[in-house]
């Protein structure tokens, strides 16, 4: 769900939730912290989010942060609605590409560490056997204990004599 920035005939932008006006810049902040804006017109209840986005976009321009290429610029007017259509269905191709991409990653990084052991595994018989595997050890480590104490006892024996 966005978040809903109110924009008065005075151009302010005011964000109802914190109770305050805030700049373009804290706009941008909350853009790249991962938060969803929508900017919505006090009087009209018009969708002003496309303006209020291309305003931030200008005002990194005029500071000398160039965001968008000066080609890449000249390209969007001049072909409009079809380079804007063509870059959009580009941009989401690539995005889902990456989401892919990073699932593929998050699943052969889970199967791996469930080899080495730092995971759960999900196959029974892997968990069947790892369950063996530890009463073995457990068993072991009695014996051990075992060894010890008759160890420790027989030197308290022979430190007494």
């Amino acid at each position: 769900m966005a978040y809903v920035i109110k924009r008065y005939s005075n151009r302010k932008l005011y964000d109802p939730q914190a109770s305050r006006y805030v700049t373009l810049e804290e706009l941008a902040a909350m853009i790249r912290a991962g938060r969803e804006i929508s900017v919505v017109d006090v009087a009209t209840g018009e969708d002003l989010t496309s303006v209020v986005l291309a305003q931030i976009i200008l005002e990194k321009e005029k500071q000398h942060d160039s965001a968008l290429p000066t080609g890449f610029m000249h390209q969007l007017i001049q072909y409009g609605e079809a380079w804007q259509d063509f870059a959009l269905s580009s941009m989401k191709g690539h995005l889902e590409g990456l989401m892919t991409s990073q699932r593929e990653a998050d699943q052969a990084l889970k199967q791996w560490a469930t080899q080495c052991g730092w995971l759960p595994s999900s196959h029974p018989e892997a968990a069947a056997e790892k369950s063996e595997e530890i009463e073995m050890l457990k068993r072991e480590i009695a014996g051990l204990r075992e060894q010890l104490e008759a160890l420790s006892s027989r030197l308290d024996e022979q430190q007494r004599s």
